[in-house]
């Protein structure tokens, strides 16, 4: 007679640092494993404050607050045993945990063996490594516990595996980038078949600063490959269950489907923008609608995460601004639904003139001027978010903040840019996406040249490299660290790829100051890609 076993996990969306929103999202959880007869629940990584705390591990006061939560848990006596991920300090030592509470008590703790400090990952900087395996008898069954970067190397699993476990259950904040679901099931579908044991993933969900985790929890068979996946993007509850005589894990559900290309981003950025307003407290945005696609875009993405009665929108023309741009904003924003205004920065770019008229006497116009339109973008829209307590939306793209096509202090302005992380032609690519589910983009906005339209007949190509030359460049240099004869070997142009390189090397000072926006990529700017402003590396190559 076969043994099975009924296990739950739970895809929470949490909030860094709120232990009490947090527990109560856990307690929500038990009670729905107690409803559908689960025997055990499983939660993501530190799962009790959310990852990544960052330096909140280093308060002392964080961990009172940790206790207190895991007693509440303990005391509640359900029936349903559980695995909740948490930081745990013993003296100067801080590691990170998982236990396992049962029967009203804390049954035993995990502490993670592997620490990953790359990319985005700074875990050395505050954890120490577990050295132990965590094996548990329940209900008939041993349960291994590992920790997300644990599952990414042979030994941890095999260790699990030699000492008994029958199935492997894995609490994970695995943040997102692009393609990262295919990474995962080719490394941790490889611990599954490895070992012959069945590995039940769990993944976070929700966006906390620039990452974005994409929940996407997977149960692998011993084959290697997926049994289920669940919802990406969103909370989900999934019940499966293990039957020890056959050795492998099942469930009723049928799995979700999966997201591909324009359609996994633009979930990406909906979530990561709207869970970036709503944990900070905030319910609406607005943003500088420009009629050029990236501000469109932008728009689509605000209205889709927040709602179109929590976006303002409001066009600020000057003289060379042209009329098809103030005609397609409006019909953006028609389309849209949302409340638009058109207010021209006219008298405050000639006050500002005026203001500085004998400073510049003498001088010719360059980007200085250029750059006072920008500004007063900036100051009239930080202006509508103090007075309406919105926060503003900025709208460069990764290919522009790369290479400093955009003005500190003007159109840089703002709290947020949910295309941070996206190049140009993914732009492009998103704004046909967009349009294929409701026309909300007017067809010219994609197909007319770009335009920062601060000079008269300006187009981003007399500055730049056309897009679709530049992006290619940029992916070398700031995702791949290729140098420069690698990238010329590609099929590029020496001076060309000199020039775009030089032009990222010297506005690291800009990208500093720039707003946070979602991680979509494997190598963001930002805490992914930290380089010094102060450098003479480049020099060397010129």
């Amino acid at each position: 007679m076969s043994l099975t076993m009924r296990i739950a996990i739970a895809q929470n969306n949490y909030i860094v640092g709120d232990i009490k929103h947090n527990l109560h999202l856990i307690q929500k959880s038990l009670q729905q494993a107690e409803t559908q007869n689960a025997e055990l629940l499983v939660l993501s990584e530190l799962a009790l404050c959310s990852y990544p705390p960052e330096d909140l591990l280093l308060r002392s006061d964080l961990y009172d607050l940790i206790e207190d939560a895991l007693q509440q848990l303990a005391q509640l006596n359900s029936s349903v045993a559980l695995v909740v991920g948490h930081p745990t300090k013993e003296g100067d030592l801080i590691f990170n945990c998982a236990s396992f509470i049962h029967q009203g008590r804390v049954q035993v703790t995990y502490k993670k063996q592997l620490l990953p400090n790359y990319s985005v990952f700074d875990e050395k900087r505050y954890f120490t490594a577990g050295k132990e395996n965590c094996v548990i008898p329940f209900k008939g069954v041993n349960v291994g516990i590992l920790i997300c970067e644990d599952l990414w190397f042979p030994e941890p699993a095999r260790n699990c595996k030699n000492a008994g476990a029958q199935i492997i259950v894995s609490p994970n904040a695995s943040p997102y980038y692009y393609g990262k679901g295919h990474r995962r099931e080719t490394e941790v579908g490889a611990r599954a078949k490895e070992n012959q044991i069945p590995v039940l993933y769990v993944n976070q969900v929700g966006g906390q600063d620039e990452l974005l985790f994409d929940g996407a929890s997977i149960a692998y068979g011993i084959d290697g490959k997926s049994v289920f996946t669940a919802n990406e993007f969103e909370e989900d509850f999934v019940v499966f269950e293990f039957d020890e005589h056959l050795n492998q894990i099942s469930t009723d559900r049928i799995t979700s489907q999966q997201l591909h290309d324009e359609a996994e981003i633009w979930q990406a950025l909906v979530l990561g923008t709207r869970d970036y307003i709503h944990k900070n407290g905030m319910s609406g945005a607005l943003l500088g609608l420009s009629g050029g696609i990236d501000s469109a875009v932008t728009l689509a993405v605000a209205v889709d995460a927040l709602g179109a009665g929590n976006v303002n929108a409001v066009m600020m023309p000057f003289k060379y601004t042209a009329s098809m741009s103030i005609e397609d904003a409006t019909a953006e924003a028609e389309a849209l639904g949302i409340e638009f205004d058109i207010i021209s920065i006219e008298p405050m770019y000639q006050a500002f003139m005026t203001q500085l008229a004998e400073k510049f006497t003498g001088t010719e116009p360059n980007v200085t001027e250029q750059n006072i339109q920008a500004r007063s973008r900036g100051t009239l829209l930080m202006a509508l978010s103090n007075k309406f307590g919105r926060i503003v939306l900025t709208t460069g793209n990764k290919s522009e903040v790369a290479v400093g096509y955009c003005t500190l202090y003007g159109d840089m302005c703002g709290g947020f840019n949910p295309l941070k992380d996206v190049p140009k032609t993914m732009v492009y690519r998103l704004a046909n996406y967009r349009n294929s589910i409701s026309p909300v983009i007017p067809e010219r906005v994609i197909t007319r040249a770009p335009s920062a339209e601060l000079a008269p007949d300006q187009k981003d190509e007399d500055n730049l490299p056309p897009y679709d030359i530049l992006d290619p460049i940029l992916q070398a240099y700031v995702e791949e660290d290729k140098s420069i004869a690698e990238i010329v070997a590609l099929g590029f142009d020496e001076a060309v790829v000199r020039r775009v390189i030089w032009l990222v090397d010297i506005n690291e000072h800009k990208r500093r100051q720039s707003a946070p926006g979602v991680r979509i990529s494997p190598r963001a700017f930002g805490r992914d890609r930290r380089y010094p402003i102060t450098s003479g590396y480049g020099r060397q190559f010129t």
